[in-house]
């Protein structure tokens, strides 16, 4: 975290532009202490230096005194969308005291807040290491806001992790999920948010926890009924038929195993899920599917989000995951996108366990609104394998991801840990529903406080 942070609070962060918005800066701790007369100067990261003599009057000042409580206030309308640099000197003096930033959104944006999630994952319900619910508290713990636990041909996982903590209210969202796997393609297909599973919509194709009903282990609640299940005879009958509607297929790619993906993509969106079509360039032998049959894939799009980003460090598949996502941008196909970690093990003994993730520009931290923005493309995808972050997306949603990734998420990883611990603890029998409620108020009032809408 930034030394300025540790030192100052300014807040609102993020608010529209073109409206004036009262600025607190504000200390923190007796070393920042202000004292008499500052001159604070606004101005845009994209407008230049001011040594440039073209852009020297390109900031906005203000001459400030601290109030009672020792807090600089300022107004200040921003134009249009971007990055503000406040620059604070004490009145008189060339050399500034200290940076801080914020951001101004354009309406369609200004209305949403950043969440942070991971769509893709497992639990030892499959092949991963760690209780379903002790992975959604580590996760928490990594400064998640959302997560989509995916264990392979297993839907009940996330269901298990939802009620361990129906009875506390926590800021962690977790939504249902499974990594689907169907007959006759070796395609992986994650089913994020999904109200039922599609794994079980095939006969003999899911497994169910053994203290489940079959009915309760493949969907959400009994406000859905999934569609009936299919015997292996029925399920490849229909697979016929989505077979004869495709005609432009390559003779180098599999029809049967796009009508699979098709009526598997159909399936998840009946669900009101994320159908996300995963890792393509994960290298298992060779790169998981051909890259013909990518290719075409991603000229088709029958999916709902690319996972551009996933969870090995190796370059390959990120790195080529990433390279194919602006070749189509370039080509005029802009596909939602998603990064996640596919993790099977969430502890910190996984260098892996946190590597990928993805922010999404949504309303409020609900699954049909991360579902629909997602969809409509408010998200960027992000690359922690190193310490130097990257950023997959859209350029205008790179620069304010950056922003966040710099000026917010540090204080809210802080308080996101906390948020987190509470959570083992209370799911242990260590911590009451009460205390869970007073740690996630504060870490959800952070948005209240940064965030101007």
């Amino acid at each position: 975290m930034k030394q300025e942070l540790h030192d100052y609070d300014i807040y609102p962060k993020v608010f529209p532009a073109g409206r004036a918005v009262d600025i607190t800066v504000k200390p923190l701790g007796v070393q920042s202490t202000f004292r008499g007369e500052h001159k604070i100067m606004v101005q845009r990261l994209d407008s230049g230096s001011i040594n440039m003599p073209f852009n020297a009057g390109n900031h906005t000042d203000f001459i400030v005194s601290p109030s009672e409580d020792g807090c600089l206030r300022f107004t200040y309308t921003a134009a249009r969308e971007g990055e503000l640099a406040v620059r604070i000197y004490r009145n008189g003096e060339e050399r500034r005291r200290v940076q801080l930033n914020l951001y101004a959104l354009d309406a369609d944006m200004a209305d949403r807040i950043p969440l942070r999630g991971d769509l893709h994952m497992h639990t030892c319900r499959s092949d991963g290491h760690g209780d379903p619910a002790l992975v959604c508290a580590d996760y928490r713990t990594g400064g998640y806001d959302f997560i989509v636990i995916t264990d392979h041909h297993r839907y009940y996982p996330s269901l298990e992790a939802i009620r361990a903590y129906r009875d506390a209210k926590i800021s962690l969202n977790i939504l249902p999920g499974e990594e689907v796997h169907l007959p006759e393609t070796d395609v992986h297909i994650v089913n994020a948010g999904g109200m039922f599973s599609v794994n079980a919509l095939v006969e003999g194709n899911w497994n169910a926890k053994d203290t489940d009903s079959a009915l309760d282990a493949r969907r959400y609640d009994d406000s859905i009924t999934p569609p009936a299940v299919l015997t292996r005879e029925e399920y490849s009958a229909t697979i016929d038929g989505v077979q004869m509607t495709i005609t432009d297929c390559p003779e180098n790619v599999d029809s049967r195993e796009v009508a699979v993906c098709r009526w598997a993509f159909d399936r998840i969106r009946e669900a009101g899920g994320l159908g996300v079509f995963a890792h393509p360039y994960w290298i298992a032998d060779m790169w998981q599917i051909p890259e013909a049959f990518t290719h075409y894939m991603l000229e088709t799009h029958p999916f709902d989000a690319f996972e551009v980003l996933g969870g090995e460090n190796y370059y390959e598949q990120n790195g080529f995951q990433t390279a194919i996502y602006y070749d189509e941008y370039r080509h005029g196909r802009v596909h939602p996108i998603v990064g996640s970690t596919d993790s099977h093990n969430s502890t910190e003994n996984n260098r892996n366990a946190r590597i990928c993730s993805t922010i999404v520009f949504a309303h409020a931290n609900e699954r049909a609104d991360i579902i629909a923005s997602v969809k409509d493309r408010y998200s960027v995808a992000v690359d922690t394998i190193s310490t130097e972050y990257r950023l997959v997306g859209e350029h205008r949603f790179q620069k304010y991801a950056s922003y966040l990734m710099e000026n917010f998420y540090p204080l809210h990883d802080r308080m996101a840990a906390v948020d987190g611990e509470v959570m083992r603890k209370y799911y242990f029998g260590e911590a009451t529903a009460d205390d869970v409620a007073v740690v996630s108020q504060l870490a959800d009032a952070m948005f209240d406080k940064y965030f101007l809408r």
